[in-house]
């Protein structure tokens, strides 16, 4: 590990809630990564909560910590009940989505499709804020087609803000509800940072974050210029080592190294194997573990391969890092012997 200093910044960085991404296995890794950046789960609607098994999507370790559950939903009845659920078991903060643009959550009023109801997403955060007393924020978009303008987004956040809501989270892309996909929602539409920038400036009491298409430290130290907080998404995911890249922003702690993160996760896997866990559902997490270095397509293949397989344990990890050692030991001796 290498010390650092730098001052520790009053800025925030977070990782954004992914569905099918972000579950606890996820979440336990990439606090490995960095103990300073704040966490979500997937997105978990109130159905789910109420009518279903509960503590499967609200387990959680203490190393996530700070922690948010991100919830789907638009009754505000159920969602006070289900952000005390989310204070009782101890998360640090409840979000509202009002971003995700898939068909399946219009259908149930959730999402994106909220942006054009800024009294009802009103409605149900003051519902959450009442019931609990961990902070209740919201994630949306810069606007939904037809309702695309920057006059839109400030009434939007002016009506939301009304209830006393203090933190806004916003993925600065509009979200095409007919005719794109999820995942291209995520790539098609105009990234509009300034937006985003001038909703901090008009409400320079709210702490507003910002979200989508971030993939730098220098990107994010460029956005924290200008909002209080800046949310990594898929490039966290594919790339984590970019939040050990941010470590220097926040002035504490060690710099660890890959090898220390993948010894300190295969404890974590070994207890979850112990529980029955499939090594497959943890490791789909960790390939990007070493994105960028030779050997890295060895180690994806290798675990790709072998970690599904009927009686699959940590020696399948300890292969394919094992892989990765070599090929990064052939080439310093090479550069060894051109020197």
């Amino acid at each position: 590990m290498r010390a650092m200093t730098k001052p520790t910044p009053a800025k925030v960085l977070s990782v954004a809630p992914m569905m099918d991404w972000t579950d606890r296995h996820d979440r336990y890794f990439l606090r490995l990564f960095n103990p300073h950046v704040r966490l979500y789960t997937e997105m978990v609607t109130t159905g789910a909560l109420l009518h279903g098994d509960a503590p499967r999507f609200l387990r959680f370790d203490a190393s996530e910590h700070p922690l948010a559950l991100q919830l789907g939903g638009s009754d505000p009845v159920a969602l006070a009940r289900c952000a005390k659920m989310a204070e009782d078991w101890g998360y640090d903060e409840v979000n509202l989505n009002v971003g995700c643009p898939s068909d399946r959550v219009q259908q149930g009023r959730i999402g994106a499709c909220l942006m054009a109801e800024p009294a009802l997403v009103a409605d149900c955060i003051a519902s959450m804020q009442a019931a609990v007393k961990i902070p209740v924020t919201v994630k949306h978009r810069i606007g939904i087609d037809g309702l695309e303008d920057y006059d839109h987004l400030r009434h939007f956040v002016a009506t939301v803000a009304a209830t006393g809501c203090h933190t806004f989270i916003v993925h600065a892309r509009i979200a095409v509800l007919n005719g794109l996909s999820p995942k291209e929602n995520r790539e098609i539409p105009p990234l509009r940072y300034e937006d985003v920038y001038r909703l901090k400036a008009d409400f320079p009491a709210l702490e507003i974050h910002l979200n989508g298409g971030v993939k730098t430290v220098a990107e994010i130290e460029r956005h924290w210029q200008h909002v209080d907080g800046v949310m990594v998404g898929r490039e966290a995911y594919h790339n984590p080592w970019i939040l050990v890249q941010a470590l220097p922003l926040f002035g504490t702690g060690q710099i660890p190294d890959r090898d220390e993160i993948l010894e300190r996760f295969l404890g974590f896997m070994a207890r979850e194997l112990a529980d029955g866990v499939p090594l497959s559902q943890m490791t789909r997490h960790i390939l990007g573990l070493y994105q960028g270095l030779p050997g890295a397509r060895r180690w994806r293949q290798h675990i790709s391969e072998n970690a599904h397989l009927r009686g699959a344990g940590l020696e399948v990890v300890r292969q394919a890092a094992g892989f990765v050692r070599e090929v990064l030991a052939a080439r310093e001796q090479h550069e060894a012997q051109s020197h």
